[in-house]
């Protein structure tokens, strides 16, 4: 924990400390009586700075959160969401977190190595997330829930964000963005309704800047890994 919180750069203190901070002050100014959505929106908040650096104790924050969210989910009938996280987002965390335990960088815990999907998992990985979103239109309709089109697409995002996190690609993030701007229009429909849910909309806008800088940190890591794995490769050609 010493050495990851040494590694955490002044950018990184500054997203994590004023999304906190958002978050806190607009919960309390619309005197918001629903501490489970504060906590749930700080565990998020952290998870996502641990993410943003390839830290596998982002995973663990991810699978508490998806719980939080979960609940928060039902709360308003998003079982769309509910389903979304409690059902894909946590099982897909915890292959996160097994597949970034066991893929360390030159060692390092703290940081995961950046992988690169080949064109077939590309093509095999789309085609299942279109099944899969088809799948689940149908059964949220046959749920009828609230904002089902919404709904669908959070799904879709959620999915090929989650299975590109587990499987270390630095694209995740762009799609988490996606998600995020979904979510921040689910939860303004949301707000409009009951002013409580407000905080859930400024939760996903302070996760929507995080995984946008999650995605240049990691091209910036994959960037770094490759240069050094090549420089090494020069280094054994030369001692032959």
């Amino acid at each position: 924990m010493k050495k990851f919180l040494k590694s955490i750069t002044l950018i990184e203190w500054l997203i994590w400390s004023i999304s906190v901070i958002t978050i806190i002050v607009f919960f309390f100014v619309f005197k918001n009586t629903q501490y489970l959505y504060l906590v749930g929106s700080l565990i998020g908040a952290t998870a996502l700075i641990f993410v943003s650096k390839g830290n596998p104790m982002g995973q663990v924050l991810t699978i508490v959160f998806s719980v939080f969210y979960g609940i928060i989910s039902y709360s308003y009938h998003y079982y769309g969401e509910m389903i979304t996280y409690l059902g894909m987002s946590a099982p897909f965390a915890i292959w996160a977190l097994i597949s970034w335990l066991s893929n360390p960088y030159k060692g390092n815990k703290n940081e995961v190595k950046v992988n690169a999907l080949s064109k077939k998992e590309w093509g095999i990985f789309l085609t299942a997330a279109v099944v899969i979103t088809i799948a689940f239109y149908f059964a949220l309709r046959a749920l009828n829930i609230a904002n089902l089109i919404v709904s669908t697409i959070s799904v879709l995002t959620s999915f090929l964000a989650a299975y590109l996190t587990a499987r270390r690609s630095r694209f995740y993030a762009i799609f988490y963005g996606v998600n995020d701007v979904v979510l921040i229009i689910m939860w303004s429909m949301a707000s409009q309704e009951d002013i409580t849910y407000l905080p859930m909309v400024i939760c996903f806008v302070a996760f929507f800047i995080a995984d946008t800088y999650g995605f240049i940190n990691w091209s910036i890591m994959n960037k770094r890994q490759n240069a050094e794995a090549s420089s090494l490769s020069k280094d054994e050609k030369n001692k032959l």
